[in-house]
């Protein structure tokens, strides 16, 4: 019988402390021999250039912990979760595969599901389609587009409302392509399955909701004094793609609109808080008012109750 390290997830809202947890996680583990390394679930850490927007692991952080699939790409890419699972695969199995402690990291709750589960995941659109299609939507507007997907798929445009125009583009360029459409919100959905690839144990981070607003107000005020601005429109320059350019605060940033871009991200808050409620065998942890070292603590007893310890 040998030890082996299985995979840690931790996913919370954004401003929680994810990173601060995972770097006191990691000099726990060292403490007793092993050997961490974080690997993030965030859609738009992916991106080189947007690290401060983003809330991207500082280099002092990542210079404590190592983290895989930070800042590799540049803005002007376009990115799916379809690409993101394959990288994240295979960043997960080679750290096991070399002994190593993976502690996926994240907020995005797509993407940590794709980390951790086979999710039959949607192409992404050509890009010319996507262009037509959203040249389309300005054009029209959302509820003409709808009628438009409800003569090419009657259960694709019953599956969403006629004013999500986000969701109703992306059924049009499946749709056309031949896919099936997406579900609607009561259709049983593999992205909520229980089976992992690797034996995993999901840690869930709560807080007290008025503290979590209080946190995200202070970080959006920080990344301000970093140079949050500055660094948008350096991306735009750079020509940012459509998928970059969804960082919470991008477009706020660019119009100057603080107050917009806080609101945004307690919206967005409200829903990781929703999707945890969902994850499968997640362990939840109050992380309210407390020290990351404590929490981190907690964690490692969680894991050590909760893992497989040894296997053939």
């Amino acid at each position: 019988m040998t030890s082996r390290p299985i995979v840690v997830a931790l996913f919370g809202p954004t401003g929680i402390g994810k990173t601060a947890v995972a770097v006191a996680l990691a000099r726990l583990l060292r403490a007793r021999g092993e050997k961490p390394v974080a690997v993030s679930a965030d859609a738009l850490q992916i991106y080189a250039g947007i690290e401060i927007v983003t809330g991207a692991p500082t280099i002092e952080e990542r210079a404590e912990l190592e983290h895989r699939m930070v800042g590799v790409l540049p803005v002007s890419e376009t990115f799916s979760a379809g690409e993101y699972a394959k990288r994240a695969h295979g960043e997960i199995d080679t750290l096991l595969a070399d002994g190593r402690r993976p502690i996926v990291v994240g907020g995005t709750g797509l993407y940590l599901r794709a980390a951790l589960a086979e999710l039959d995941l949607r192409p992404p659109p050509s890009a010319e389609r996507r262009d037509f299609w959203r040249a389309e939507l300005a054009r029209c507007g959302s509820a003409a587009l709808h009628s438009r997907l409800a003569t090419l798929s009657a259960r694709a445009a019953a599956a969403v409302a006629p004013t999500d125009s986000q969701r109703i583009v992306r059924s049009l360029e499946l749709v056309e392509a031949g896919h099936l459409p997406l579900l609607a919100p009561h259709e049983p959905s593999q992205l909520w399955t229980a089976d992992t690839r690797r034996p995993t144990v999901l840690i869930g981070l709560t807080m007290d909701r008025a503290r979590l607003y209080e946190r995200i107000e202070a970080r959006v005020d920080a990344m301000i004094a970093a140079g949050a601005a500055d660094e948008v429109r350096a991306a735009l320059a750079a020509g940012a793609s459509h998928t970059a350019r969804r960082a919470l605060g991008f477009e706020e940033l660019l119009s100057g609109d603080v107050a917009a871009m806080k609101q945004r991200t307690r919206h967005y808050a409200r829903r990781q808080l929703t999707w945890m409620r969902k994850l499968p065998q997640v362990e939840l942890l109050d992380v309210t008012d407390r020290e990351p070292a404590d929490v981190a603590e907690e964690v490692l007893v969680a894991i050590d109750r909760l893992a497989p310890v040894r296997t053939r």
